[in-house]
């Protein structure tokens, strides 16, 4: 018995080989089956909410998970997969860099829910751009968006202010300060002043609560389409320089100008500093915003006009040697009356900021200029970047320049023959 079975032991070991070379060898030739990669659902997603308008990132179908984005982009980047193909997954990423650093909640981010619920929000906004431009003084756009932002924050506040109770100083008496001027104004003259001037007398004291709210939240999204198109690409430079710049315009995040102006950035000079601003200062007036302007413009009837003719009158940007708009361009009419020809000047500005050229006139004319004068003093550009953002927003409320406004306009309403 004992002989039988050591004799038939080399057999069955033979046999249990062949049986595990088989299982090896099949085990080879069948198909490897692999867990889906975890990028995969979010590749080709479009952009839905770049411009702003709704809550949260730039497509609900993307996390708002910085670690959970950052894993994704990574696994992405590691198997080759084509930047174009995970553009909105490299932009959402770095969105959420931008408002971690920003301390801005992104997903409860909705101008859409009006004043109370966005108003920390608005402010932080400017709060970060003057940030990112103390940690990084060769970021000229965010330095200019901060102290820019000042003037322009003000009047958002001002007119929450206003819409409160409309009967205290504010657009109504601005409308009511104009619209006594051209009653004693020659009607020749009246009609020779552009239409904004004379909307703001006749509509004017007609504004309502609810008129100021849309305009508030126009601001808003406005705002938040900036800070999502401008700020992701600044952190991103923070964070890997110009590959990281190079990756966003080989996935179609960024165009020529934009990667352009970044190459100017990181060439460390003065003429490449300005040259970005420039670029970054189009990119933000005339691609993001100007669709959203003129839509602002054209809206509530005749109020949109209104409004953003007195964002105009009110605008002082906190740039030191900036002229307000009134006085970079005041306006001056002349007509026949009674057989000789007189003319009127005012300080009331002759453009209105919702318009693409004369607003980039006006930044190019003087804004830019002065605020490059004052980065080429570099003790004198410390001192203003330094000051807190809320001090800006105090000294240029509306409310509180509204007596030496109305002064201005009296005194300055001049006719001469």
């Amino acid at each position: 018995m004992a002989h039988t079975l050591q004799r038939a032991l080399p057999r069955l070991f033979a046999h249990a080989a062949a049986l595990l070379i088989c299982f090896v060898i099949a085990g080879a030739a069948a198909p490897a089956v692999h867990a889906e990669a975890g990028y995969t659902a979010y590749l080709d997603i479009p952009v839905v909410n770049g411009a702003g308008e709704s809550a949260g990132g730039l497509n609900p179908e993307l996390p708002l998970d910085i670690s959970t984005l950052r894993a994704a982009l990574d696994q992405a980047r590691a198997d080759g997969v084509a930047p174009s193909r995970y553009a909105a997954l490299l932009h959402q990423y770095w969105l959420t860099v931008a408002t971690a650093g920003a301390d801005i909640d992104l997903a409860a981010w909705d101008p859409i829910r009006g004043v109370a619920a966005n108003s920390r929000t608005f402010t932080q906004v400017y709060v970060n751009y003057l940030r990112l431009t103390t940690a990084h003084p060769e970021f000229y756009w965010t330095g200019l968006a901060g102290l820019a932002g000042g003037s322009f924050a003000s009047g958002f506040f001002d007119m929450s202010d206003v819409a409160t109770i409309l009967s205290v100083p504010g657009i109504h008496q601005l409308g009511g300060a104009v619209a006594d001027l051209l009653r004693a104004t020659p009607p020749q003259l009246v009609a020779a002043l552009p239409a904004d001037i004379r909307l703001l007398a006749s509509e004017g004291p007609r504004l309502t609560a609810e008129d100021l709210a849309w305009f508030q939240t126009r601001l808003m999204i406005m705002q938040k389409h900036i800070f999502l198109d401008q700020v992701p690409m600044h952190e991103a430079y923070v964070a890997g320089g110009l590959p990281a710049i190079e990756e966003m315009y080989a996935a179609g995040v960024l165009d020529d100008n934009a990667v352009q102006a970044w190459r100017s950035l990181a060439t460390g000079t003065v003429t490449g500093y300005n040259d970005a601003l420039m670029r970054m200062t189009d990119r933000e007036q005339n691609q993001i915003i100007a669709d959203q302007w003129d839509v602002t413009s054209q809206g509530r009837g005749a109020m949109g006009r209104v409004m953003t003719y007195v964002s105009t009158v009110a605008a002082k940007p906190a740039v030191p040697g900036v002229r307000a708009p009134g006085v970079f361009a005041p306006t001056t009419v002349s007509a026949e009356v009674d057989g000789r020809t007189m003319t009127l000047r005012t300080p009331l500005p002759n453009f209105n900021w919702a318009d693409r050229d004369p607003r980039w006139t006006y930044i190019t004319g003087d804004l830019v200029p002065c605020y490059e004068r004052m980065q080429a003093t570099p003790g004198l550009a410390r001192q203003v970047l330094s000051v807190p953002f809320a001090g800006d927003l105090a000294a240029g409320r509306l409310l509180n320049r509204l007596p030496d406004l109305l002064t201005d306009l009296t005194s300055q309403w001049q006719l001469t023959a």
